[in-house]
């Protein structure tokens, strides 16, 4: 299999942190990929130029993190990323962290292309506005307990958290989110995240 990817995405690293938990990271070829200078090379796999994408042994293209990571979980070993017995909170969970990432993403690119002056747009008050929710939310209720096996709202959390971190500190200050940032220091310890964390 191969995955199109870049390491500072979120969405990618999400991927390869399911690829490691389901025992599939020695059947992935990483092919690095720009997709903001129309990569010829991804533009050949998927006519959206998004990251990341997999191609499967049978040759189909998936696009987008969280099908990417279906996929793997049905073809991959061990435990369930979304255990049957507690899917709807493990999704719930999932699309609250997925959603931060988003937002987080958006409001980078938006600075990286238009300046500061991104954040003044009806848009980017909203995603600034929506990353300050999620993160009192999960500072009032804490996420979900570390364990051995990861699921897949564990995995999605802690890589928004350290993407916010890593990309926008001045919106996730220690002081202000003390619980969220012990938790993701915890988190950054667990071998598949501390192997694929951002550079």
């Amino acid at each position: 299999m191969q995955l199109f990817l870049n390491t500072t995405s979120p969405f990618a690293r999400v991927v390869r942190v399911v690829a490691l938990e389901k025992g599939l990271a020695d059947q992935l070829t990483l092919v690095s990929a720009d997709p903001w200078n129309h990569d010829p090379a991804l533009l050949a796999v998927h006519p959206q130029l998004r990251i990341p994408v997999l191609i499967t042994p049978e040759g189909s293209a998936i696009a987008e993190s969280l099908l990417i990571a279906q996929y793997l979980d049905m073809v991959g070993t061990g435990p369930a990323l979304v255990p049957a017995a507690h899917a709807a909170a493990v999704l719930a969970r999932t699309s609250v962290a997925y959603g931060l990432m988003e937002a987080a993403f958006h409001v980078v690119i938006g600075r990286k292309y238009e300046g500061m002056q991104a954040d003044t747009s009806v848009m980017g008050q909203r995603r600034l506005t929506s990353i300050g929710r999620v993160l009192q939310q999960l500072e009032s209720a804490s996420p979900t307990p570390l364990a051995d096996h990861a699921t897949l709202d564990t995995i999605t959390t802690a890589v928004a958290l350290d993407y916010v971190r890593f990309r926008l500190p001045a919106l996730f200050a220690t002081q202000a989110y003390p619980q969220l940032h012990q938790w993701l220091n915890q988190a950054q310890q667990q071998p598949h995240l501390a192997h694929t964390r951002f550079a």
